[in-house]
């Protein structure tokens, strides 16, 4: 008799802790994340939503699966991850730069999106404004007011007339960029000179196509031109022409300066909305953000090879200056 009790205890705390467990999973939260291509910002932005999921309760390994994808520069591929990651049913996708947020838009009106590092959201049709959405998106853009990119390239180089930018003209962030930059240069006696990069491997191409063209270079925050900035540098160095971005990781690659977000800090953003989501907001609820904090990076290594002297005052006013 003893036996047969010990026996149905046992079987009825194996099914206790069976059903514990399966509890416990079925508790685990499901996110899903993919990026356009692998580079510093990019990768910024993804170790910054899980940091900002893990202070919000949500840590992998614990009560979080974590998974994230790269489409590797390719559009094709964003899509086909965006019909994976949907066929897998996350409690939500984090889609980092826009061609990957394009993706996944394109293909769930279920599944909550939450856009990262996208400059123009609504030139890239994510959202309609940047209030709340009613629909299944919601996101982080990383737009930067122009006109103090404008006053970052005049303290670089104070007497540039022609500006030039090598750009991806099918990412709808740079399209944008560029087609603001047009109206406003002029108001500060510029112009700008374009030079298309379509692929990572046409950046040091285009850039080499711009000597003796421009006094200076700008770059966005491009994905082709920033996973490949080192072909920019290499130009750069070698024709005498300055490289100003918005990027503050390319400065440490080679750019003189940069007036930038922090993408870390982005991701961050990023990953405490996501949290919301996972605790029961609806996307559609939650209004799109932006980042309003900027960090100066000098490179007056870089300025030197490229040409350009610094004044002292505009370093010592940098965040971080590169050694």
């Amino acid at each position: 008799m003893i036996k047969g009790t010990f026996t149905f205890c046992l079987s009825a705390a194996l099914v206790s802790s069976a059903l514990l467990t399966g509890a416990a999973q079925a508790a685990d939260k499901f996110v899903a994340v993919t990026a356009i291509v692998e580079h510093p910002a990019l990768d910024a932005v993804r170790d910054g939503v899980k940091e900002g999921l893990a202070k919000e309760g949500f840590e992998e390994g614990k009560n979080l699966k974590w998974k994230y994808q790269s489409a590797q520069g390719n559009t094709g591929t964003a899509a086909q991850i965006a019909r994976q990651f949907i066929g897998e049913r996350p409690d939500a996708i984090v889609a980092i730069a826009t061609p990957s947020a394009q993706a996944v838009v394109a293909a769930t009106k279920t599944i909550p999106v939450v856009y990262s590092a996208v400059t123009d959201p609504i030139a890239a049709q994510l959202v309609k404004s940047m209030d709340a959405s009613g629909a299944n998106v919601t996101g982080v853009s990383d737009e930067l007011v122009l006109e103090k990119q404008i006053e970052l390239i005049r303290q670089v180089v104070p007497q540039a007339k022609r500006v030039g930018m090598v750009y991806n003209p099918g990412e709808a962030n740079s399209s944008v960029v560029v087609k603001r930059l047009k109206e406003l240069l002029p108001k500060s006696g510029m112009t700008l000179v374009e030079a298309s990069a379509p692929r990572s491997v046409d950046v040091g191409t285009a850039a080499r196509s711009l000597a003796g063209k421009v006094d200076v270079i700008y770059t966005n925050t491009d994905n082709n031109v920033v996973s490949a900035y080192e072909a920019l540098v290499k130009v750069g160095n070698e024709s005498k022409i300055p490289l100003v971005a918005s990027d503050t990781d390319s400065v440490k690659r080679g750019a003189i300066a940069a007036l930038g977000i922090n993408y870390k800090d982005l991701g961050v953003q990023t990953g405490t909305i996501v949290a919301r989501i996972l605790k029961g907001e609806k996307p559609g609820s939650i209004a799109s953000e932006t980042s309003k904090t900027l960090e100066l990076f000098v490179n007056p290594g870089a300025a030197e090879k490229q040409g350009v002297t610094l004044s002292e005052d505009f370093v010592k006013s940098a965040k971080v200056v590169v050694k």
